[in-house]
């Protein structure tokens, strides 16, 4: 059987952006086991949808039995990396970073847990160095490696210079040395020679290649995975509006899934193949099909069942696929109570009712009428629905056998147009 080198599977499926030197890359990684890292700044409690790639991505070097190393960027994220910002991070405070660093760690830990060689597995603060630091060592000893010339000359940079508003911090200015100084730090204590990141880091990793390069006279790699962007081509990230948590407290496994289930019809075979660990021939055979509609929609289920199972857990996946079947099939019996607990975390609105409200005040208060005169017509319309069952009685008043669980009511209007009612 014919070995399949790491990094022609990973340009197989589309998770290579830039790669130095990737012939000699690609014989190393073939030839023995190596240490990689990833580094995330813990500017919030949780992960979120633009890390899941380069997760993934490492997971795939642990399937070949190679070792891991995480790098949480403590210390950084009290900087903030300026590429391709528009403007300067908004700043945390000390014990914030350090409560969401301890948060990080365990989510990462929980995401490749089950692997065989979980054990290859190390994660790692930088702020273990960098709270030792002497400012003056730092400029003699490191700084000088650096071109402010070539640094002034970053595209991620640039951009920033040039905007009269913004501008850019010294701090900020600053980060890609530090970040350089992690990747020598990591080659010096754990031997780590290849470092994993997006697209718009490829300019701090460079920088730490060169420094290695420089202080030690030897030979380390970088690799950037494509970042995944929205349609109006702003990439995903917590600063922007819509954020898709990888945690589940924060972003319910049903509306995680729901993200996977409505991806654009043009995404879908490309994010089978880079977000979930199926076969490219079992994803070629799907895009294949004649029934195109048909196996698109099978496609996307395929895409949101595999992530949501990696990232939440089987158990989670399951409840967002019960949620889902029971809506679309007006199956409300099927639902667990955790299930309704998903919906009222963030999966459709939600409203507050007393036992005094009637349904034409529910209507108005859910939103789904603009005044009790348009809540009546729609009664009388047959347009409204509770629990599932349509109710044509104006002055309806709710009763405790309306409460699934002695805790919610679904109401709905029309056929797509749903609230949930928390008693």
């Amino acid at each position: 059987m014919v070995k399949v080198d790491i990094i022609s599977e990973l340009k197989n499926r589309g998770l290579v952006h830039n790669l130095t030197k990737e012939i000699e890359c690609s014989k190393i990684f073939l030839e023995k086991k190596i240490k990689v890292y990833c580094g995330f700044d813990p500017t919030a409690d949780s992960l979120h949808l633009g890390h899941l790639l380069p997760l993934i991505c490492m997971k795939r070097f642990q399937k070949k039995g190679h070792e891991l190393v995480f790098l949480i960027g403590e210390a950084t994220s009290l900087i903030g990396d300026p590429s391709f910002k528009k403007e300067a991070r908004k700043s945390n405070s000390i014990s914030s970073m350090h409560s969401f660093s301890k948060k990080i760690e365990i989510q990462i830990s929980n995401f490749f847990k089950g692997n065989k060689n979980f054990s290859n597995l190390n994660i790692i603060n930088n702020l273990t160095w960098f709270k030792k630091m002497n400012l003056l060592d730092f400029l003699s000893n490191i700084g000088r490696h650096f071109s402010i010339n070539s640094m002034i000359n970053k595209e991620s940079v640039k951009r920033r210079i040039k905007r009269i508003d913004q501008g850019i911090a010294f701090s900020e200015f600053s980060y890609s040395l530090l970040q350089a100084y992690d990747f020598l730090k990591l080659y010096q204590k754990k031997g780590v020679i290849l470092q994993i990141g997006g697209s718009d880091q490829w300019g701090n990793i460079s920088s730490g290649i060169n420094l290695v390069r420089k202080v030690t006279k030897k030979k380390v790699f970088g690799l950037t995975i494509p970042l995944l962007m929205r349609s109006n081509g702003v990439k995903f990230g917590k600063t922007e509006s819509g954020t898709i948590w990888l945690d589940s407290k924060k972003t319910s496994s049903y509306k995680f899934y729901q993200f996977w289930i409505n991806v654009s019809d043009i995404d879908v075979y490309d994010y089978l193949r880079k977000f979930t660990f199926l076969k490219n021939s079992e994803i070629n055979d799907f895009e294949s099909k004649k029934n195109f509609e048909k196996y698109l929609f099978l496609a996307k289920k395929k895409l949101a069942e595999n992530v949501t199972t990696l990232v939440h857990g089987k158990e989670k996946c399951d409840s967002a696929e019960r949620i889902t079947q029971s809506i679309f099939l007006n199956n409300i019996e099927a639902m667990t109570e955790f299930d309704f607990f998903q919906l009222k975390q963030d999966g459709i609105p939600t409203v507050n009712l007393d036992s005094s409200d009637d349904l034409q005040e529910a209507l108005v208060k859910s939103g789904l009428s603009s005044s009790k005169g348009q809540a009546r017509n729609m009664i009388l319309s047959n347009a409204i629905y509770i629990n599932y069952v349509k109710e044509r009685n104006v002055k309806y008043k709710f009763n405790y056998k309306d409460r699934i669980f002695g805790k919610y009511t679904l109401l709905r209007r029309g056929k797509k147009n749903y609230c949930l009612i928390c008693w």
